[in-house]
């Protein structure tokens, strides 16, 4: 917790020294409890442990300090349903609260890219940072692209 105010208390000292220091174009992944952050962040992505905590309230807490990308057309991206879940029907209804977060935060319509399972992981490589949460939503992955102020 960071006893500063206006900061909210979901956000670590890690987590804020993490936003502070991103750039414009950078990318954070909030990855739910069965991403392999530990693996993909061999390749360069700090890791951030928020463990217990749920992508959404982390993403709400997040967007209250860190701008999206307005010069791309879609700033967030989640990792697409395989194949084989969508023949069984599998529905990912964290998307739907991930949009009216995202859509309350930046006042507007934000939409999700949708990126294929292993392109999704091979762009967390490249990160700035994975945030490992406690989310059990199955597809609750979710990719921020930092804009400017």
């Amino acid at each position: 917790m960071v006893m500063l105010k206006g900061i909210p208390r979901i956000v670590s000292p890690q987590l804020l020294s993490v936003l502070a220091r991103m750039g414009h174009g950078d990318e954070i992944v909030l990855a739910d409890a069965n991403f392999p952050t530990a693996s993909v962040c061999k390749s360069g992505p700090e890791m951030v442990r928020a463990d217990g905590h749920d992508i959404p309230a982390i993403l709400k807490a997040v967007l209250q300090l860190l701008p999206l990308d307005a010069y791309v057309p879609m700033p967030a991206a989640v990792m697409g349903v395989v194949p084989s879940d969508v023949a069984k029907g599998l529905k990912t209804p964290v998307w739907d609260t991930y949009r009216t977060v995202l859509n309350e935060s930046e006042g507007k319509k934000v939409a999700l890219e949708e990126v294929e399972r292993f392109a999704f992981y091979e762009r967390a490589k490249t990160a700035f940072a994975v945030v490992h949460t406690g989310e059990t939503a199955l597809y609750g992955n979710i990719i921020l692209k930092k804009g400017v102020l």
